[in-house]
């Protein structure tokens, strides 16, 4: 399970307000500068935290601990996360017609299975997966259906 994950944004509060909205949750004040902890206010502890576009998160000397410093990055990221909220599809499509962000509602045809792409600041990806979306989903994502899909056993990664 993943409890929380980070992205930076261009505009942190506009993108915490939003994914908050999307979630039915609420957006903290982090203890970065500029940055807000968006939860849904679910048992599982669930969160994204939202940073300053450019804030990294550099490995500390010796035994210190992880910490952030800003940097400069390009505007797409490699993070997306898939994410189940309460929020129907075309609520979804809505908040996103509204910031202007790119929404894409994938059917089974276009993937394995159906999802909003929902596209933040038009260059951070979550998929999220509404109401009725979330079963077809964990059904896809198991090892036996994972393996039809490519074709081939999940191999062990030998390093």
């Amino acid at each position: 399970m993943i409890h929380h994950i980070s992205i930076d944004a261009h505009n942190p509060l506009r993108v915490a307000s939003v994914l908050a909205e999307i979630w039915n949750g609420k957006a903290y004040q982090f203890f970065y500068p500029n940055s807000y902890h968006v939860m849904p206010c679910d048992r599982y502890g669930t969160g994204i935290v939202v940073f300053p576009k450019g804030t990294v998160w550099v490995p500390g000397a010796d035994t210190q601990s992880a910490h952030l410093l800003p940097a400069v990055s390009t505007d797409l990221v490699a993070v997306h996360a898939a994410i189940s909220v309460p929020t129907t599809q075309q609520q979804i499509e809505q908040i996103g017609q509204r910031e202007g962000w790119r929404v894409l509602t994938r059917e089974q045809g276009d993937g394995p299975f159906r999802l909003v792409e929902f596209w933040v600041e038009n260059r951070i990806l979550f998929e999220f997966l509404p109401p009725g979306f979330e079963p077809q989903y964990l059904q896809t994502m198991q090892p036996e259906m994972i393996e039809q899909i490519l074709g081939q056993p999940i191999q062990p990664v030998v390093v």
